[in-house]
């Protein structure tokens, strides 16, 4: 069964920027909302943006602040976080996740509404 994977993790200093990318089963870029999540060390999951299955409706945390974009190509099966102006609390492990059901309205950050999740990649930011 195919499944969500993740790329485009790494280590930046702070400030810098990372491009991260997620692809998947064609039937996800079809109908589903995609978001991602991340989770620190010792923190809970938390979600950071999701974008519906249109591209017409984003979300994000607060705590982006304008920083993070989220963005899909469903043609490519790709769903993409350009983030910006990192930060050393933005270190954690990111996850995209997507579900069939609820649209990306609502509670988009709900984890336990997500049917799918990828593996994971680490974003490490230093200061």
């Amino acid at each position: 069964q195919e499944q969500l994977v993740e790329s485009g993790g790494g280590s930046v200093q702070a400030g810098g920027s990372l491009r991260l990318s997620c692809t998947g089963p064609t039937y996800m870029f079809g109908n589903h909302c995609m978001a991602w999540f991340r989770q620190a060390p010792g923190k809970e999951r938390e979600g950071v943006a999701a974008i519906s299955p249109a591209s017409v409706t984003t979300k994000y945390a607060a705590f982006v602040n304008g920083r993070f974009t989220v963005t899909r190509d469903n043609t490519q099966r790709t769903l993409v976080l350009q983030m910006n102006s990192l930060e050393p609390e933005d270190t954690a492990m990111y996850y995209c996740a997507a579900r069939n059901q609820f649209g990306c309205g609502g509670a988009w950050s709900a984890i336990s509404s997500y049917n799918d999740w990828g593996q994971g990649t680490q974003v490490t930011v230093s200061s």
